[in-house]
């Protein structure tokens, strides 16, 4: 026991199911995000020198993969920082001063 008096011990990291699971589906939207940009070029390519109509469509489905990919990349990434504590949760600010009421607080309206 080190630190204070009142210092207990330190807890001991145990495995939790959840971290593992988020970090899984981080990887693997991460890898489909690759794959699908990988296409997205390919179907790209294909369009523009063969000018077929369903490549230009196949090129806009896998774009719309590829960000809807990312984006989920970005929120269970924000997850796994906010479970390992690295990053807290939005906080509202507080609500303002309503006009009417006297600067100063109950003190002033004394």
């Amino acid at each position: 026991m080190t630190g204070g008096k009142r210092a207990g011990d330190r807890a001991k990291p145990r495995f939790r199911p959840a971290l593992l699971l988020l970090a899984v589906g981080i990887t693997l939207s991460l890898v489909a995000w690759g794959y699908l940009v990988i296409a997205a070029i390919d179907f790209g390519a294909t369009a523009r020198h063969d000018d077929k109509s369903s490549a230009w469509v196949l090129l806009g489905v896998a774009s719309a993969g590829a960000m809807l990919c990312l984006f989920l990349t970005f929120m269970l990434a924000i997850r796994l920082s906010r479970a390992l504590g690295l990053s807290s949760h939005h906080h509202e600010p507080r609500p303002r001063r309503d006009p009417g009421t006297p600067k100063g607080g109950k003190r002033a309206a004394r």
